[in-house]
This record gives structure tokens, sequence and C-alpha cells, in this order.
């Protein structure tokens, strides 16, 4: 249900607004707010698909930008262009083999593109930036205990090391100069529009078409999972109403193991356990993550509204019925599609 009050009027700045949980915080703020006007700003790398907003163009309240967080002038323009009063900072490379094989590109995006952005943000003087961040900045668990606000940092890869390093641009940003700051932590996520090479959506293409379905190790480590959507509300209301300075943890307190995931996909699929090959793990591979979110609760009063069985069964069914997506994907036709409207532009 639309809004029609003052809550989210305003400019809003979605780094990375291309890629899988941007696309879906820029559908619900359009859904949710009338008077909320969005700027989608991304590079558009390997996992930022423009086709993941095709419906809202021609929506008078969006509005597409090509541009690199690291980059100061693309940054610049924006700004200047549009002035945001929000900055939503989700644009990050993600995953984490990528920074074992290559960490330099971990550092350029999510470390000094943080900072680009907040300089700016405070020499524009925004109202608040937002950091998207992970609770893979926490490390791993033991058997028990949950990962609070509090925890100490200690990421064992190099993209939760250089997510670590923008955080703590973010808090200095707060705490020398002033800048209202909020930085949120969530556990995994799924859903629609998830990049192919991510666990869920990876596993789905494969047992559909009956290729071997990797697992690492043991398939034993265990995450929380957290279905888009109430990710999305969640950060809508920490740029809302959360505290200034503050760090709030986001998870559904759905802890899976990653032969649990693959098992319901096989299952929802009607596919073969003997699809499942171990591999090798992965170096450094973090075995347990579990959130403590009370304070989201407490605070702001979210709760996660779709439970694991329902986002699963909501998740399998959309890759279903969008083969053209996966497919544009997995042949690379998406990026012939940027490279020609985008770069050769350029």
């Amino acid at each position: 249900m639309q809004s029609t009050d003052t809550q989210g009027q305003g400019i809003y700045l979605v780094t990375g607004g291309a890629g899988f949980i941007g696309s879906n915080f820029i559908r619900h703020m359009i859904k949710r707010y009338t008077n909320a006007r969005i700027i989608c700003f991304d590079a558009l790398t390997y996992a930022g698909n423009i086709e993941n907003l095709d419906e809202l163009t021609g929506n008078p309240n969006y509005h597409f930008v090509h541009g690199d967080v690291a980059n100061p002038r693309d940054v610049q323009d924006v700004f200047e262009q549009f002035n945001p009063d929000y900055i939503v900072h989700f644009a990050a490379e993600s995953h984490v083999d990528r920074s074992i094989l290559d960490s330099d590109i971990f550092v350029r995006t999510n470390v000094m593109g943080t900072q680009v952005l907040l300089d700016f943000a405070r020499m524009n003087e925004a109202r608040r930036f937002l950091q998207v961040s992970t609770d893979e900045v926490y490390g791993s668990l033991g058997a028990t205990g949950l990962f609070s606000e509090t925890s100490p940092l200690a990421p064992n890869s190099p993209y939760s090391a250089s997510k670590t390093a923008a955080d703590l641009f973010v808090r200095v940003a707060h705490k020398t100069h002033g800048l209202d700051v909020v930085t949120t932590r969530c556990s995994n996520n799924y859903g629609p529009y998830q990049f192919p090479e991510k666990l869920i959506p990876l596993m789905i293409h494969n047992a559909l078409n009956d290729k071997p379905l990797p697992v690492y190790g043991d398939g034993m480590n265990v995450r929380d999972w957290i279905y888009v959507g109430d990710h999305c509300r969640a950060i809508d209301m920490v740029l809302h109403g959360g505290r200034a300075g503050e760090i709030y943890n986001i998870g559904a307190d759905s802890e899976r193991t990653t032969l649990d995931i693959v098992r319901v996909i096989l299952r929802q699929l009607g596919k073969p356990e003997s699809l499942i090959e171990f591999v090798t793990d992965r170096p450094g591979h973090d075995w347990r993550y579990a959130i403590d979110a009370s304070k989201m609760r407490n605070e702001l009063g979210w709760k996660p509204e779709v439970d694991f069985d329902e986002g699963m069964t909501r998740t399998v069914e959309w890759y279903l019925d969008h083969p053209d997506w996966i497919e544009n994907i997995v042949t690379g036709a998406y990026r012939n599609y940027i490279k020609t409207m985008y770069e050769d532009r350029e």
C-alpha cells in the first residue's frame, strides 16, 4: 500500500541499485512512497543488471544514472544534478570467491567508493547516509551464540575485510565530521533477481539443467537466511527511524546449512539428490553466522514477515517464471546490451 504522508519525501540516491538487493529496495520504495524520487546509480559491472528495473522505465519518480562510486567525477556529477537528501549505499563487490582470487577491485569499490560517497554526502549536507553492510564483518561463530551489534569485527575473507573497512570509514564520518549515518548488517538474502553465481539461483539453474550442484566441504556451514523483501523493509525503517551513528543487525532467525538449502531446492524441483557434488572447501570458509535482531524489533518494531518455506517457494517459482532473465545472464546477453547502451556511448 502506498504512503501519501511526508515520511518518504525526498531524493534518494541508491548506489548499486541495479543489483539484487538494490533493485528490490528500489521497487519497495517506489511502491511504498508516492513522494520519493529514486536515483539508481550503478556501474553495471557483472552483477548489475539494468533489466532488473525494466518495469520502472518511464516512471517519473525513477531515474537511472550510469556511474562508478569510486570515480569522484561520476559521484560529483550525480550530486550536482540531483542533490540527494539520502544516500542508500548498496554498491559493492560482494562475492567471496571472487575476492579470494583478486581483492583489488574489492578495495577500490567497497572501501574507496564508500569514502568518495561519504565525502560528497558531507560536502552537500545530505540528511542521512545509510551503509548497507553484512554480518560477515563479524567473522565466524561456533555452534552457539549470535552476532550482536557489539560483537568484535573479525573478517575472514578479502570481501568481508573490505566491508569492515568501509563500515569504519562510515563510523569516522559520523564521529569526526558529524555526518548523519546509520549502518545495517544483514544475514544471507535470497529472492528474485539474485545473480546466478550465488548459492540459491546457481543451484536452481543447475538443477533445472540436470547439472551437478557443487557444495563446498561437507555442506554443513550454517547461514541465517532472510527473504529480500523483509530486508528491504528493514532498511527503509532504519533509514527513516534509526538513531544517527547506530548499527542495526537484520536477521530472520532462520538458520540452515548449505545442504539443507540444496535439498529444499531439489525437492521443490522434483530432482534427485544424486545431483549434489561435494567439492573442495573454500579457503577461510566461515562455519556459522547467526544474527541477534532484537535491536531492530525493540527500537523500530520490525520483524520478518516471510518465513523460510514460503520464501523459498516464492523464490523457486520466480526463477521458473523468468527463464529469459537467467538465460540473458548465463549467455552474457545482458552484458552485450549494457555495452551497447552505456559503455559504447561514453
